[in-house]
């Protein structure tokens, strides 16, 4: 009796365990690649953010010799102190009015997210209305 010779094929359960362990190193090469790409933008994202941060404060000593510059320009008209005080004066009245710009916009807001509530509650009146045409 001659044995059947076996294919140089391979079988169907050794194509999935050889699919699986591919799959699986795929997936690990993958989420390896997806974690360099992500600590790379994670870094170049921190550069910019330091960056940002310093233009914020440059800006805001920018602001404060203009704020210099004006109580200079002043005295050139005024005596120090009352050039000193109008421009305080003015920055007092600004600093004012954002504020109360902004607590008018922050009592606009809605603790809860309205839309979303209203959403939720139609899509549950149409499932209780289903539900009793279901069982009627």
């Amino acid at each position: 009796m001659s044995h059947p010779e076996r294919s140089a094929e391979p079988s169907i359960a050794e194509l999935m365990t050889r699919l699986s362990e591919q799959s699986s190193r795929l997936i690990r090469d993958e989420l390896k690649l997806a974690q360099a790409e992500l600590t790379a933008k994670a870094k170049r994202g921190g550069i910019g953010a330091g960056y940002f941060g310093a233009g914020g404060v440059l800006a805001w000593f920018g602001f404060g010799a203009l704020v210099a510059t004006a109580i200079l320009g002043l005295a050139v008209v005024l005596p120090a102190w009352a050039a000193g005080l109008i421009v305080t004066v003015v920055l007092f009245i600004g600093a004012g009015i954002a504020a109360l710009l902004g607590k008018k916009k922050v009592k606009d807001l809605s603790p809860a997210p309205e839309r979303t509530i209203t959403n939720v509650n139609r899509d549950v009146a149409e499932l209780k209305e289903h539900a009793r045409h279901d069982h009627a």
